[in-house]
């Protein structure tokens, strides 16, 4: 076995194909920990009197969020959220119960909530309902809007003052070039790490994940022994999403020419950086439910969507 490119002493048992390394676990796991820490000192992220929400779903990089920010912030500063999505047979409790293990073992508090609780219907009941009217609305839509709000919920009602999310560097390349192709610049300036909070009603969020290859969080969590969820959600391929398809021509690029994401993500931070500094867009409030909604509209998406399958109408004043 070859001796790892940083240490030069351990053996290396893990290729970083962005940067042509051949690594030993403990150079690895330093090398995801320094970078992580470089992107949130970068853009001034977490500050050390910050409280801060983690959003943990349980995967790979919400344990690799938990794992180093417990670790470089204080941990009584520090709380995780989970959003119970109500799909049978996948919210499982011994998967919660374990995710609030590893929390506590950190000491972090995890606080929970869900769909239900934030619309008054689980996820298969929306969906349900939403297929029997013939839309053709992802479930991965209601599930990321409703879990957003109940992250923002649960952050609101603590009073953390910073949301982390787990969003890695796959993830935020893949939303730079959707909303390019839907020619939204409004949503594309608000994924920037210097944007401004646009609501009060709306808790600061930041990625310090977001140049972290997804391969990577997945070797991170194996080396440090965490199993995530084995069970697959049931919708993931039910309605292939843009997403899906800009992933799979992201991934053969990336596969041709290693370190392609990263390039793009750092040279949207560049472009944008003083055209995000210089806006200052403002969120709407919602007529119905009083919550924060985008420029120009009166109705956030959470409602338009409940009263498109309709199970909102009575409530509309």
């Amino acid at each position: 076995m070859p001796l790892c490119d940083t240490c030069g002493v351990r053996e290396a048992t893990i290729y970083q194909r962005h940067t042509g390394k051949k690594l030993c676990s403990e150079c690895f796991i330093k090398s995801v920990k320094e970078r992580i820490k470089k992107e949130i000192k970068k853009y001034n992220m977490i500050n050390s009197r910050d409280r801060v929400l983690l959003a943990l779903s349980g995967g790979k990089d919400s344990f690799v969020l938990l794992d180093v920010l417990s670790e470089i912030h204080d941990p009584s500063k520090l709380g995780g959220v989970t959003v119970i999505e109500g799909i049978e047979s996948y919210n499982r409790a011994e998967d919660l119960e374990k995710l609030r293990k590893y929390a506590l073992e950190r000491g972090v508090e995890l606080h929970t909530t869900s769909i239900k609780e934030l619309s008054g219907y689980s996820l298969d009941e929306v969906v349900k309902k939403s297929f029997e009217k013939g839309l053709k609305i992802s479930p991965c839509t209601f599930c990321g809007i409703f879990r957003r709000r109940g992250i923002n919920h649960i952050a609101r009602l603590y009073g953390y003052d910073k949301v982390a999310t787990a969003h890695n560097l796959d993830d935020e390349a893949q939303t730079v070039i959707i909303n390019i192709l839907r020619g939204d610049i409004n949503r594309t300036m608000s994924i920037h790490p210097m944007r401004k909070n646009p609501s009060e009603l709306f808790v600061q969020r930041v990625k310090p994940l977001r140049k972290i290859y997804e391969y990577e969080t997945a070797i991170y969590a194996k080396i440090k022994g965490y199993r995530p969820q084995v069970v697959e959600c049931p919708y993931l391929n039910l309605m292939p999403s843009l997403r899906a398809r800009v992933r799979e021509i992201l991934y053969l690029l990336e596969e041709e020419r290693p370190g392609i994401l990263l390039r793009l993500l750092e040279t949207f931070d560049e472009i944008f950086a003083e055209e995000t500094i210089r806006s200052s867009i403002k969120l709407g409030v919602c007529r119905i439910c009083g919550e924060p909604t985008s420029p120009g509209r009166d109705i956030c998406k959470a409602c338009e969507l409940l009263l498109r399958v309709g199970l909102l109408r009575s409530q509309i004043t």
